[in-house]
């Protein structure tokens, strides 16, 4: 049987997912988020998937919002039987959903119920989940509310970044989303709903996020540096600018909080109840650099 995909998605968490439904099923299209701003010279950068789907040769589109009368004309024009989602950024309309014989299915990157929302893989990091996973689901109007089709859990390592979790995730998701696909078109497969308890939210992540509060124990501080890494990213102020914090682990030892000191010729700031050891860190204007380089140029950063 012949089946007619539309694939929705926008960053690299996304391209397994596409790549595997190409060598599988017949994708007429993909939508993916608008070219945007991005570096110092503010030139316009496409999504990932837009690169992909161009290197592939299926045709795209990128509307600012879905609802666009020409956005939803190209939709019924490509006359999908299944719309795939994964990480599209934008919320779907009725007619939308309504559209493919088969609805609309989402290769979400948590155990749902849990982190329904745009940032779940750093708020399982954040929260200090041992485990996290990939939930494919059959959409409907709300926010990752929709029946569940398949899951699949994985460990969240003691070194694992939003970076390298979205990483496994998303090679994870995609083979899940291959291995689940055809016993749900084949009706083999029945959507189960939620669970109405263990529900939680994670919202889009901002610059302010990424903020250390050093009144945080060291443990807390070592995971929220680990769920902004890579974006938003770490920080704190330092000399009147932010300082980047890419890498960072609890050290032995007390000291006040707030108090910048040097701990195994590295830089350390004290915490509540601790010591947090800065292992690599990035001024501003500078490129990233191990928290050692750091202090061979950093005047001043012990605090009197």
């Amino acid at each position: 049987m012949s089946i007619r995909i539309v694939f929705m998605g926008s960053p690299e968490f996304a391209l397994p997912s596409l790549r595997s439904l190409t060598q599988a099923y017949q994708v007429v299209g993909v939508v993916t988020q608008p070219d945007r701003a991005s570096g110092r010279g503010r030139e316009l950068k496409a999504p990932p998937v837009k690169a992909l789907a161009l290197e592939l040769n299926i045709p795209v589109i990128q509307p600012q919002k879905l609802r666009e009368p020409e956005a939803v004309q190209q939709l019924q024009t490509w006359n999908p039987d299944l719309i795939v989602v994964a990480a599209f950024g934008q919320i779907l309309r009725k007619e939308v959903l309504d559209l493919p014989k088969y609805g609309c299915i989402n290769v979400h990157a948590s155990l749902l119920p849990r982190w329904r929302g745009a940032a779940p893989i750093n708020a399982a990091i954040l929260a200090g989940d041992e485990e996290t996973g990939v939930t494919i689901m059959k959409m409907d109007a709300g926010l990752d509310t929709g029946p569940m089709l398949s899951k699949r859990a994985v460990r969240i390592q003691p070194d694992d970044t939003a970076g390298s979790l979205t990483g496994t995730l998303s090679t994870l998701g995609a083979d899940l989303l291959i291995e689940t696909l055809p016993n749900y078109i084949d009706g083999k497969l029945a959507p189960q709903p939620q669970p109405e308890e263990g529900v939680t939210y994670a919202p889009m992540l901002k610059k302010e996020d990424g903020l250390l509060d050093f009144n945080q124990s060291a443990v807390d501080l070592e995971r929220r540096v680990r769920a902004m890494n890579p974006r938003p990213g770490a920080w704190f102020q330092w000399n009147g600018a932010p300082l980047k914090v890419h890498r960072a682990h609890a050290g032995e030892g007390k000291a006040e909080a707030g108090q910048r000191f040097v701990a195994q010729n590295q830089p350390a700031v004290g915490v509540r109840g601790g010591v947090l050891i800065l292992d690599e860190v990035q001024p501003p204007g500078k490129k990233s650099m191990s928290g050692r380089s750091f202090l061979a140029g950093a005047r001043g950063w012990e605090t009197s």
